[in-house]
């Protein structure tokens, strides 16, 4: 199993950026989908995008057009660019691994990090 460590959340003002990071333990990293997710107080979990072994990419609708995921198999890390960011980003946001094809379902993902706060302020 991978573990996984978020980091790069903040405050921000509405328009500006933030870029986090998952970065993963386990020497099979560049073998798993790593998925990125976020949860606003009172909301269910939401689906932001996920990356494959073979760097295949899906956003949800929330983040098509303004965030980025890319990942670094040498780094053993998973980025999420984020930006235009508005104060409906603000949210915990989870990054998930899983073996195997892209999915957006939380409950397919088996390994996940403690979770990052983004606020974002109007």
């Amino acid at each position: 199993q991978v573990q996984l460590v978020e980091s790069g959340g903040g405050l921000v003002q509405a328009g500006g950026s933030l870029r986090l990071s998952c970065a993963a333990s386990g020497r099979t990293f560049s073998s798993y989908t790593i998925g990125w997710f976020r949860q606003a107080p009172g909301k269910e979990r939401e689906f932001v995008g996920a990356v494959n072994w073979a760097n295949n990419i899906f956003y949800g609708g929330s983040a098509k057009g303004r965030f980025t995921i890319s990942r670094d198999n040498a780094k053993n890390t998973v980025y999420l660019q984020m930006n235009s960011l508005k104060p409906d980003d603000t949210a915990v946001y989870y990054c998930a691994a899983r073996g195997g094809y892209l999915a957006l379902g939380s409950d397919q993902y088996d390994s996940w990090g403690q979770g990052t706060q983004v606020t974002v302020s109007s």
